[in-house]
């Protein structure tokens, strides 16, 4: 299949496509006229590195998931390579959440000195 149709078929820009082949998570060939072509896996992995960008994930991070789909394991995440970038992804998320949530408490506390009669949703 050309460009067009993968990008219609996995919501992909073109020019999204183009930049995973330069960062070779995919890899075309080219027909006899030099358009790109695409197999139908492709749809499978560009799947792939959308919903993983979706949800926060780098690019260089989709690498590894890309490498299981292409081994012709079923699902990106089941190899080990995979699973420990889910499990780094996580902790990164575990440490947003702790400032995160460090950073309420202190705007909390500086709102209870400020207004101490005023409540924020959800307090009292």
């Amino acid at each position: 299949m050309r460009i067009g149709e993968l990008a219609r078929r996995t919501g992909a820009s073109s020019r999204s496509l183009r930049y995973y082949e330069q960062h070779g998570l995919l890899t075309t060939r080219r027909g006899s006229n030099g358009y790109r072509e695409y197999a139908e896996d492709d749809v499978r992995l560009v799947a792939e590195i959308r919903a993983l960008l979706s949800v926060g994930f780098t690019l260089e991070d989709t690498r590894p998931f890309v490498d299981c789909l292409r081994a012709g394991h079923s699902t990106g995440g089941s190899c080990l390579e995979s699973i420990a970038v889910y499990q780094r992804k996580l902790a990164q998320i575990d440490d947003e959440l702790r400032v995160l949530l460090a950073r309420r408490a202190e705007v909390a506390a500086q709102l209870a000195e400020s207004c101490p009669g005023c409540f924020l949703k959800g307090e009292k």
